[in-house]
């Protein structure tokens, strides 16, 4: 199940996190580290605010808020870009924690009509949606335009009603923000083995007699370890038993959940935060892989606004789920019951006593 070429977007797309939890402490009275900051990143209207003619909010930020974070694999400008990874970041009105739980890439869901795409709606796996409202009749695709389908569709799953700031983040520049804070350490749970990955870090060669590679694989030994840019987003890459990741794409996201806690620590921690020049690498390859809408509101703000959430109140749900299956075919996946009890609570902001009730749906790191 889900047996597609892994990417490295889920990583690129939890970063976009610590962009707006570390953007706030570590740019606090640095206006001109600040300022390239803001800068770097780019800039899209990725709900279509401005296309319908709506004003800039100016109210500060309050909670609770929804923010849609989206990881893509820009392969080129010409390709409609997928949805690789697909990710909610709630935060309630307290404004001191924050939530963070994926919808599955494979999410068999109906996604609706999109007439600036000349879309007439489908019912199919949910990163679909991404591709489809970035079309462009007679031009290049835009991503912008098909996040915004992706957030209406995602918004039909969810309930939740309004995002109040989106991104797409871009893995292309994703090695060089790790690197940039001088790699990262973490605690690995049982031995992994690359699919993908000699020890040297080179790519392994494809199997000349049939599917899959061939070749001296790298490893990753149970323990903390430390990781450069490529063994981080490789190790976070593995999903097969056979590689070492029993539970398959449900341990892959528990590994990268548990790399995100890891990375939020490294990003904060004084090595980073105390040293102008390596933290202006850090906030500068990140700004570059990131394209922000916060609705009349910058990434800073938003930063500021979440300056009280640290890595330890960032917990991490599982919404469980099941195949669905037509003549034998695999179409998708789809929730189990109790993710649309989640949907209730976190409409009602009472994910707190919900989840005390249903333990089983939050990540341990």
């Amino acid at each position: 199940m889900w047996r597609g070429v892994p990417r490295w977007a889920q990583v690129c797309t939890i970063f976009g996190v610590i962009l707006m939890v570390l953007s706030g402490t570590s740019l606090v009275g640095a206006e001109a580290l600040m300022a390239r900051y803001e800068g770097a990143i780019g800039k899209a209207d990725l709900f279509g605010d401005q296309a319908a003619g709506a004003s800039a909010r100016k109210s500060d930020i309050k909670g609770p808020l929804n923010i849609l974070l989206v990881g893509i694999d820009p392969r080129d400008d010409d390709t409609l870009p997928l949805s690789d990874a697909i990710m909610v970041l709630h935060v309630p009105k307290e404004m001191d924690r924050a939530y963070l739980f994926s919808l599955p890439r494979d999410l068999y869901v109906d996604i609706p009509q999109f007439p600036k795409a000349e879309f007439g709606g489908a019912t199919t796996k949910l990163n679909a949606a991404m591709s489809f409202g970035s079309r462009v009749p007679g031009g290049k695709p835009d991503p912008a335009r098909g996040f915004e389908l992706l957030a209406i569709t995602v918004q039909q799953v969810t309930g939740i009603k309004r995002f109040d700031a989106g991104a797409i983040i871009n893995f292309n520049g994703f090695k060089k923000i790790v690197d940039a804070m001088g790699g990262v350490t973490m605690n690995i749970e049982r031995e992994v083995r690359s699919e993908h990955r000699e020890p040297n870090g080179k790519h392994r060669k494809g199997n000349p007699n049939g599917d899959g590679y061939i070749g001296p694989q790298a490893v990753y030994p149970k323990g903390k370890q430390h990781l450069s840019g490529w063994q981080a987003l490789d190790y976070v890459r593995q999903r097969y038993p056979e590689n070492g990741v029993p539970d398959g794409d449900y341990g892959r996201q528990r590994h990268q959940q548990q790399f995100v806690k890891a990375m939020a620590a490294q990003a904060l921690s004084a090595d980073v935060v105390t040293n102008p020049v390596k933290l202006d690498k850090v906030l500068r390859a990140a700004g570059e892989s990131l394209i922000f809408s916060g609705r009349g509101h910058s990434v800073i703000d938003f930063g500021l606004a979440l300056k009280d959430i640290r890595p330890g109140n960032i917990q991490m749900i599982k919404l469980p789920g099941g195949a669905v299956m037509e003549g034998g075919k695999y179409r998708g996946e789809r929730f189990a019951p109790e993710v649309d009890d989640f949907f209730v609570a976190l409409e009602r902001e009472l994910l707190d006593p919900f989840l005390l009730e249903h333990p089983k749906l939050v990540n341990r790191s």
